[in-house]
């Protein structure tokens, strides 16, 4: 049997972060520069039921059986083998592989999810739809960010601009003029579960004042949802600049994201946040397209450990 891959991308919140989790709407769009990698392999020598799982990112290279009986791999398989009715399989190997940066915001957990599920779910020879492979990776999300909002797995699945609300059907973010955007990664790992638990504390000691805060980061998306509508990508800046002002008083920014968002903007950007969970990772920014080399160096310049330039369309 020839061997199966599979493929997901990376991804980036444009706004909404952490209030998402809250039931405030997002957007979020593929980082199709970067991408995870699954490859399921039969092992003819092996015997039946042998799984064995090469991840040489993460340092794992062993027997399935031999990870934790709650790590995100031994879920995966499980779920994928309950949706299928599978109740053994055959001996085979998964390797995964990743360009997309670990606990920086753009997705690397939900990323690797995508491709594992629809990589083994092909072997088996029933791939699974895309609904189904969403809703078993957001179960795996749950482990890497304990109580996520659903945003990842969505707009790395479905590999399109979506406007996201918590428990409502997927939509399509209409992006009607394409805009380039920087990505300016710190270098500083931070775990998502870490900033979504911190939060949620700080909200519950805090309710009212952190309510207020999550209204006004929805306010900022939907205005942002009518502004790519209208193809007013300009537009975006200052409600990027006002999304990271709150989410400096969520609490969730770093010295680190500050610099490189104050030297974007110094170098020209139009307009710049952080990105994702926050305390490190990445931060973007809205750049005119002839700017965006620019705005890469000064990023650089400023501490920025790798840089990404994308179009979003």
């Amino acid at each position: 049997m020839p061997a199966i891959s599979a493929y997901a991308p990376g991804k980036i919140i444009l706004f909404g972060e952490h209030a998402v989790v809250y039931g405030r709407p997002a957007l979020a769009v593929p980082v199709l520069q970067v991408k995870a990698r699954a490859a399921v392999l039969a092992n003819v020598r092996g015997p039946a039921g042998q799984v064995r799982i090469e991840a040489p990112d993460i340092q794992i290279n062993c027997g399935l059986h031999d990870l934790p009986s709650d790590h995100p791999f031994q879920t995966l398989v499980f779920m994928v083998c309950e949706a299928l009715s599978i109740q053994s399989l055959p001996a085979l190997t998964i390797r995964l592989s990743s360009t997309i940066p670990t606990a920086s915001g753009l997705g690397s957990g939900a990323a690797i999810s995508v491709a594992f599920i629809r990589a083994l779910s092909a072997f088996l020879g029933h791939p699974l739809s895309d609904e189904q492979v969403n809703a078993l990776a957001y179960e795996t999300e749950r482990y890497y960010h304990g109580s996520p909002s659903g945003i990842d797995n969505t707009v790395i699945t479905y590999a399109m601009p979506v406007y996201f609300v918590r428990g409502q059907p997927i939509e399509r973010l209409k992006i009607a003029r394409p805009f380039t955007v920087v990505i300016g990664d710190t270098g500083i790992k931070s775990p998502t579960i870490e900033a979504v638990s911190d939060v949620r504390r700080c909200w519950q000691s805090e309710t009212a004042h952190f309510e207020s805060l999550f209204d006004q980061v929805g306010q900022i998306a939907l205005a942002a949802r009518q502004t790519l509508e209208n193809g007013e990508t300009a537009a975006l800046g200052p409600l990027m600049l006002k999304n990271h002002e709150l989410l400096c008083e969520i609490g969730v920014s770093a010295p680190a994201l500050d610099a490189l968002v104050q030297a974007a903007v110094a170098a020209g950007a139009q307009g710049a946040k952080l990105c994702g969970g926050g305390r490190g990772g990445n931060m973007i920014a809205l750049v005119a397209p002839e700017n965006a080399e620019k705005v890469a160096q000064a990023l650089q310049q400023a501490g920025a450990v790798r840089t990404i330039i994308t179009e979003v369309k």
